[in-house]
C-alpha cells in the first residue's frame, strides 16, 4: 500500500458509524431514477424508535425532535484528531454497501478545509485501504470525488452549472461512491441559483434544483461552523438541497444537537489515548519587568492608553497604524490595525476597554527565548524518537512557529531577515553541540545533514505566497500543505514550520509534536481548538499510526497565557459534561447509582448514606456530602480529564513517583542483570540456509503480493422495469489488466537490499528458484518492498525456534542510566506514565512493592500491585514500559511486566521475571505475542547461567502467589532444572540443523521414492493417505500409504532416516529423576512431583516436536505441489493430526472419511 497505513476497526470510530448505520435498521430502499439515491422507506415510528435506541445504548438523553424539518438531522460529535473525516467515509461505505445509498454532499467551511478534505478522499492509500483490507467488503467499490470550484462569469451570458455538479447529478454508476465536495462560500454562491443555457437532468436550469433532486445524503462537517437558526444563510442554502439526511460530524455544535447518536467527547480521546496529551511551556517574566498597558478609552480615530510601571503612571494617545513601541520599549513591531469599538493589534489581538497586557510579553527577548527552548525540546525529542527507539520504526517530529514577523523569516522572495538568521544560528548550534557526543549512526548522519544545508531543514506558509512564483517556496509550500509523506520522510531533512495562523484551520500534521505560538493570538478561539493541530497521534517511517507510549505535544506560550493549562483543562471537562451540583440526594441521582452498582438494594443505599453523614434525615447533603458521595461511587458521576494529560512543563516533576526508601537496594543486582545489552544470533549455518528461508516465505505469500497497473473498467445499461440502470461487468482473465512497473529489475533488487538489509544475490537466488509459482517481474513497485520487509520481518518471528535457531550474547558493561536510576547508578524519579495509565488512589500497594502509588495498565496489573502480599517477596515492581528491551527475530523489541526478588525459607534468593496476560491461557495468545514470550524465555535461560532468573507468563486467572509458589515448592534441584533446559536446547538445536534433510527426504517420498513397490500391479499413483507416527521416546519415525480400500501399498513401512531426525536419549528420565535423588537432603521426596514434572518436560518436548515435523512437511508438500492427505502421530493413540489442517482427527472418522472398513485393516 503506498501512503498512510490506515487503521481499520478502531473501537471509537465503529461505534460512530455503528450508531448511524442502526438508525436505517428495517429501512426499505426504494429505488426511482438510475442517477438517484433510493429513497429510504420505514414502518410507522420504526425511524424515531431506532433513534431513541441508539441514543439509550450510548448514554444519551435524547428526544426526537417535533419539528419534521428537524428529524432527518443526525449528529456524531468527535473530538478533535480521532478520526471523524475517516469515519464518515466508512459511513457512506457502509451506507452504500446495505441500502445503495450512492450519492454523497459533503458541506466544509473553508477553503483550505476543502483541500485537506479532498486530499483524503481522492488518496491512493484510502482506496487501496477499502478494496483490500475488509476482506471483500468494498471489493470493487471506489469513491469518485467531485470538487466544486469557482468559476468566473462571462459578461451578458448566463453562467451554466459548474461542470463538476453536472457530472455529479447525472452519475449513475452504483459500484461508485458519488462524493461533490463543496465549501461553504460556494454554498452560498450565486451560480448555485444562477439559472444556466442548458437544462440539467433535462428538467432542471439551476444546480440547486438538479442536486435536491437526487436525494442526496448531506455530510456536515465541523457543524459549529453553520449556525442552524432559521435566519442562517449556509444553513438555510444546506436545506435548499433538500437532503434525505444530514450527518453533522464535529467536535463543537455550539449546544444545537439534533438528534445526538454518538459522543466522543475531549475526555474520553485523552483518557483513552486517542490523542497526544499537552505539556506547556510558558515564559514567566521575572526580575522587575512587570508593568502593564491599560486600554482606557476609545472614540473611534484615537485610543488612549495607561501605562503603569513602578508605581508611576503615563497615557499615550494612538492613532489606526500607529507603533505601540511609543508607548513602552520593550513591545516591538505591534502596530493599532483597527479601531472601532475595540482596538484589533497588528497581531490579531483584540483589546476591549479595559484590556491590560504586559508590555514585556511582546518584547524581542521574550519571543526569542521561546523559539531557542523550542528548538532544544525539539532536539530532545528528535533523539528520542530517532535513535532510541531501535529497532522499532522511527518517527519523526516537527515543530510548528507561528510568528507575525513575516517579513523577519521571508524578506521578498529571499530566505532572509534576522528571524530567519537567529533562527538558523540556534539550529547550528543545537546541531554541533549534539553531534559531539552522539553515537547512534543514523541520527549523527541526520545532524550533519542539517548542519550541511540549515535552510533546507525549515520552511514556511503565509497566505500572501499564494501570489509568489518563488519555486523553492512553492515546493515549500506544497509539502507543507499537501505532500505529508513527502515532509514525513526521514530523507527530508525540513522539520520546522513557520506560518502566521494560516495553518490552524483545515491543517494538520500528525506528527506535529510542538507548537510555538510567539505572542497571544488574541482570538477568541478555544484553546482545544489551538492545540488541535498536533493533537493527532504520530505515523512512524512506515506511515503506521504508533501508539506505544503516551505521546505528549509541546506547547509553548507567553507570559500573558498564565491560565493556559488551566483554561485547556476547564474547556476539556466543559466540553465533555456539564455537571450540575445538587443540593439534596435526587431521585435521577439515586438511579444513577443504582444503575451503576446493581447489587446495592435502594433502601440499603440510603441507609448506608445516612450512616456515612453523607445525607441528613431529609436526603439534603451535609457539608462536602456531594464529594464524598461522588468518591464513593465513581462510576455513576461523569470522569474529569486524568491527572496529567494536560500539564505544565514547570510541573513535570509532579508526573513523576519515587521509590520507597531502602527497596531499590533489594532490587539492584535483579535489575543491572537484566538491563545487560544482549544481542540476538541467528543460528543459520550459512548463506544458502538463509536462501532457503526466504523462499519459503516467498511461496507462502506468492499470492498477496500487490500489482501495478491499469484496469479497464466496463459498464453496459440495460431496462429493467422501465428505468435505465447500469452495472459494471468484470472479467476473470487478465487482459483487460495492463501491467506496468515503477522500477526496473535491478532498481527493485538494489531498494529491497537496501530496505531488507538482504544481499542482492539472495533475492535474485530465491526468485530465481520459484520463478514458476511468482513472476516477481509483475510487482516491481513501492509496495511489493514494503510488504517483502515486513512480511519476512513477521515470518522470522513466527518460525524462529521452528525452522532456525537463535541465541542471545551478553554484550557490554554499561548499565546506568536506566528508568530506575541515573547515570551514576543512584536511583531516580519515575515517569508514572512509564508504570500505568491508570492511577489508583483508593487503594495502597503491597508492602513490598518498590514504589508507594498504584500505576497500571490492566487489571491483572492492578491485582498484583494492589492484593497481593506474598509471603518471601521482599521487594517487586512493575517494569516501567520499554525499559527492558529484548530483541526479537525480524526486528522488535519484547518487555516483560514484573521484576520479583524472593527469600525462601532456607535464606535462598530468587530472581523472577513475569510476563503477564490478559488471556485465559496459552492457546490464546497470538503467534507473534508466544513467540516473544520463547524469546524471553531463551535471553533468561542464558542470563541464569550467572545469577538463577526466572521466567513466567501469567494467565487471567494466575495468582501471582501460586506461580511463585509452585517454583519454590517443587521437588527438583536447580542441577535436575539445567539438565532439562540443556537437553530441550539440544534438541531444538537438532530439529533446526536436521530440517533441510528432513525436507528433502519427505519430498522424495512425496514423490513415490523409497517406497519399493515390488507387486507391478501397484504403484504410487494408487495412494490415498499417507500415515506416519513416532515413538514416544527416542521419537524415530516411520510411515506407510494406504489405498482407496483402506490396504497398505508399496513393500509395508518404511522408517525415516536416523539423520533426518533429533538425537535424543531415551534414558533422559533416569538421569534427572536420579540428580533429584542425590541432591534430596533436607526435604521428604514428592515422588508424584517428581514424574510430573518429567511428564511436564516431555510434553513440551512433544510439542515441540509435532510442530517441527508438521513444518518440515507442509515445506515439502508445497516444494512437490502434492495433495496427498497425510496425518501424524505419536505411537499407539486413538486420533491423528491432518497436516494440512492442523486440527487433530480420530482414526474412526479418518476411516469413515476415506471409507475403509477400520483405520486399522491391513
Amino acid at each position: 500500500m503506498s501512503g498512510f497505513n490506515y487503521e481499520k476497526n478502531q473501537p471509537h470510530q465503529m461505534r460512530a458509524v455503528s450508531a448511524v448505520l442502526s438508525v436505517f435498521d428495517g429501512a426499505t430502499p426504494k429505488y426511482r431514477a438510475a442517477d438517484e439515491n433510493p429513497e429510504l422507506l420505514f414502518a410507522a415510528k420504526q425511524y424515531a424508535n431506532n433513534i431513541l435506541k441508539v441514543q439509550s445504548q450510548n448514554d444519551i438523553d435524547g428526544r426526537f425532535p417535533d419539528r419534521s424539518d428537524d428529524q432527518n438531522i443526525l449528529d456524531i460529535s468527535m473530538e478533535t484528531g480521532t478520526g471523524k473525516t475517516y469515519t464518515y467515509t466508512q459511513t457512506m461505505f457502509e451506507l452504500h454497501r446495505w441500502l445503495g445509498v450512492f450519492k454523497f454532499i459533503v458541506v466544509v467551511p473553508t477553503l483550505s478545509i476543502k483541500a485537506g478534505t479532498r486530499q483524503f478522499l481522492q488518496s491512493k492509500a484510502l482506496a487501496e485501504h477499502f478494496e483490500q483490507d475488509f476482506g471483500g467488503d468494498y471489493e470493487g467499490v471506489r469513491l469518485r470525488t467531485y470538487v466544486v470550484e469557482s468559476a468566473k462569469k462571462n459578461k451578458g451570458k448566463k453562467s451554466n452549472a459548474p461542470i463538476t455538479i453536472e457530472q455529479f447529478v447525472k452519475a449513475e454508476n452504483k459500484k461508485e461512491i458519488h462524493v461533490l465536495l463543496i465549501n461553504a462560500g460556494m454554498v452560498n454562491s450565486s451560480s448555485m441559483t444562477d439559472t444556466g443555457d442548458k437544462a440539467l437532468k433535462d428538467l432542471f436550469d439551476n444546480p440547486v434544483d438538479a442536486l435536491a433532486a437526487v436525494r442526496p445524503f448531506v455530510i456536515v462537517d465541523e457543524p459549529h461552523k453553520f449556525p442552524t437558526r432559521d435566519s442562517a444563510k449556509t444553513w438555510g442554502n444546506i436545506k435548499r438541497l433538500k437532503p434525505q439526511y444530514i450527518l453533522r460530524y464535529g467536535a463543537t455544535f455550539n449546544d444545537e444537537y439534533y438528534n445526538l447518536l454518538y459522543r466522543l467527547t475531549a475526555v474520553d480521546a485523552f483518557n483513552n489515548g486517542l490523542v497526544k496529551g499537552v505539556r506547556v511551556f510558558q515564559e514567566e517574566i521575572q526580575g522587575g519587568m512587570d508593568a502593564a498597558v491599560k486600554l482606557v478609552s476609545l472614540d473611534g480615530k484615537e485610543a488612549k492608553f495607561e501605562l503603569n510601571e513602578k508605581d508611576k503612571k503615563q497615557t499615550f494617545k494612538l492613532a489606526k497604524g500607529e507603533d505601540l513601541a511609543k508607548i513602552h520599549p520593550a513591545i516591538s513591531d505591534l502596530k493599532i490595525d483597527k479601531m472601532n469599538k475595540t482596538v484589533v493589534l497588528s497581531n490579531g489581538l483584540e483589546l476591549k476597554m479595559g484590556a491590560v497586557i504586559n508590555p514585556y510579553s511582546y518584547s524581542q527577548t521574550v519571543q526569542d527565548a521561546m523559539m531557542q527552548r523550542a528548538v532544544a525540546e525539539h532536539f530532545k525529542l528528535e533523539r528520542a524518537l530517532l535513535a532510541e527507539r531501535a529497532p522499532q520504526p522511527k518517527i519523526k517530529p516537527l515543530t510548528l512557529f507561528f510568528i507575525d514577523d513575516i517579513a523577519g523569516y521571508r524578506s521578498g522572495n529571499e530566505l532572509s531577515g534576522s528571524l530567519k538568521d537567529k533562527f538558523e544560528s540556534w539550529i547550528r548550534a543545537e546541531a554541533a553541540h549534539r553531534l559531539e557526543t552522539e553515537s547512534d549512526p543514523f541520527y549523527r548522519d541526520y545532524l550533519q545533514k542539517t548542519l550541511d544545508d540549515v535552510s533546507s531543514c525549515h520552511g514556511g506558509y503565509f497566505s500572501k505566497d499564494n501570489t509568489d512564483s518563488d519555486d523553492r517556496i512553492e515546493q515549500e509550500i506544497n509539502e507543507i500543505l499537501h505532500d505529508k509523506e513527502k515532509l514525513l520522510s526521514l530523507d527530508n531533512p525540513r522539520r520546522f514550520i513557520f506560518s502566521k495562523w494560516t495553518l490552524r484551520e483545515g491543517w494538520d500534521n500528525p506528527n506535529v509534536f510542538q507548537i510555538c505560538k510567539l505572542r497571544s493570538s488574541g482570538s477568541t478561539t478555544s484553546k482545544l481548538q489551538e492545540v488541535g493541530r498536533g493533537l493527532r497521534l504520530p505515523v512512524n517511517e512506515l506511515m503506521a499510526r504508533v501508539r506505544d507510549v503516551p505521546y505528549k505535544l509541546n506547547y509553548f506560550v507567553d507570559s500573558s497565557e498564565k491560565d493556559f493549562v488551566k483554561q485547556l483543562v476547564g474547556e476539556i471537562n466543559d466540553n465533555s459534561f456539564q455537571e450540575e451540583i445538587s443540593k439534596k440526594f435526587t431521585e435521577e441521582l439515586k438511579q444513577k447509582i443504582l444503575q451503576k452498582y446493581p447489587d446495592i438494594k435502594p433502601l440499603v443505599l440510603l441507609n448506608k448514606l445516612f450512616s456515612d453523614g453523607i445525607i441528613d434525615d431529609n436526603e439534603n447533603f451535609t457539608e462536602d456530602g456531594y464529594d464524598k458521595l461522588k468518591a464513593a461511587y465513581p462510576e455513576a458521576f461523569p470522569k474529569g480529564l486524568d491527572k496529567g494529560k494536560v500539564s505544565n512543563a514547570k510541573d513535570e516533576g509532579k508526573d513523576t513517583i519515587i521509590m520507597r526508601e531502602g527497596k531499590y537496594e533489594e532490587l539492584k543486582a535483579l535489575w543491572e542483570l537484566i538491563h545487560h545489552k544482549a544481542v540476538l544470533q541467528y543460528k543459520i549455518k550459512d548463506e544458502a540456509e538463509f536462501v532457503d528461508l526466504f523462499t519459503a516465505y516467498l511461496r507462502e505469500n506468492a499470492a498477496k503480493f500487490p500489482q501495478a497497473g491499469i484496469r479497464t473498467a466496463v459498464n453496459e445499461t440495460y431496462i429493467n422495469n422501465g428505468l435505465m440502470l447500469s452495472r459494471r461487468i468484470d472479467s476473470i482473465e487478465d487482459e483487460d489488466f495492463i501491467r506496468f512497473n515503477t522500477m526496473t529489475y535491478r532498481e527493485f533488487l538494489e531498494k529491497l537490499a537496501q530496505t531488507a538489509k538482504i544481499r542482492m544475490q539472495t533475492l535474485h537466488q530465491a526468485f530465481y528458484r520459484i520463478r514458476n509459482e511468482l513472476n516477481i517481474g509483475d510487482f516491481l513497485n513501492m509496495q511489493t518492498i514494503a510488504q517483502i520487509k515486513n512480511g519476512f520481518n513477521r515470518f522470522l518471528l513466527h518460525h524462529s525456534f521452528h525452522k532456525f535457531e537463535l541465541d542471545y550474547q551478553l554484550v557490554g558493561s554499561k548499565i546506568h542510566p536506566t528508568k530506575f536510576t541515573n547515570k551514576d547508578g543512584k536511583p531516580r524519579a519515575v515517569k508514572k506514565a512509564d508504570l500505568g495509565r491508570f492511577e489508583d488512589t483508593e487503594h495502597r500497594p503491597a508492602a513490598s512493592y518498590l514504589f508507594g502509588e498504584i500505576f497500571y495498565d490492566s487489571d491483572i496489573e492492578h491485582e498484583n500491585v494492589a492484593n497481593n502480599q506474598i509471603e518471601g517477596v521482599t521487594v517487586f515492581t512493575k517494569i516501567p514500559r520499554n525499559s527492558i528491551k529484548i530483541p526479537v527475530a525480524g526486528g522488535g523489541t519484547y518487555s516483560p511486566d514484573f521484576a520479583y526478588i524472593v527469600k525462601t525459607k532456607s535464606g535462598e534468593i530468587l530472581n523472577f521475571v513475569i510476563e503477564a496476560k490478559g488471556t485465559d491461557g496459552a492457546e490464546d495468545l497470538r503467534k507473534s505475542e508466544e513467540r516473544k514470550i520463547k524469546h524471553a524465555e531463551k535471553l533468561f535461560a542464558e542470563i541464569s547461567k550467572e545469577i538463577k532468573v526466572v521466567f513466567k507468563t501469567q494467565f487471567d486467572g494466575d495468582r501471582m502467589a501460586e506461580l511463585i509458589g509452585q517454583h519454590i515448592g517443587a521437588a527438583f534441584t536447580t542441577q535436575a532444572e539445567q539438565l532439562m533446559q540443556q537437553y530441550q536446547t539440544q534438541f531444538m538445536q537438532d530439529c533446526a540443523e536436521c530440517a533441510p534433510k528432513l525436507t528433502a527426504f519427505i519430498q522424495e517420498i512425496l514423490q513415490g521414492r523409497h517406497w519399493g513397490f515390488s507387486d507391478e500391479n501397484e504403484s504410487f499413483d494408487q495412494a490415498v493417505a499417507l500415515i506416519m507416527e513416532y515413538e514416544y521416546q527416542d521419537f524415530s519415525v516411520y510411515g506407510w500409504l494406504r489405498n482407496q480400500n483402506g490396504g497398505s501399498l508399496g513393500d509395508g513401512i518404511i522408517n525415516f532416516p536416523e539423520e533426518c531426525l533429533p538425537k535424543f536419549d531415551a534414558d533422559v528420565e533416569d538421569e534427572i529423576y536420579g540428580l533429584e535423588q542425590d541432591e534430596e537432603d533436607d526435604e521428604e521426596n514428592n515422588e508424584e512431583a517428581v514424574w510430573d514434572t518429567i511428564d511436564d518436560f516431555y510434553s513440551g518436548l512433544h510439542e515441540y516436536f509435532g510442530s517441527w515435523f508438521a513444518d518440515c512437511f507442509r515445506t515439502a508438500a508445497q516444494n512437490t505441489a502434492s495433495t496427498l492427505p497425510a496425518y501424524f502421530s505419536v505411537h499407539d493413540t486413538n486420533s491423528y493430526t491432518n497436516l494440512a489442517t492442523m486440527q487433530k482427527e480420530l482414526c474412526d472418522d479418518i476411516a469413515q472419511k476415506f471409507g475403509w472398513v477400520s483405520f486399522w485393516q491391513d
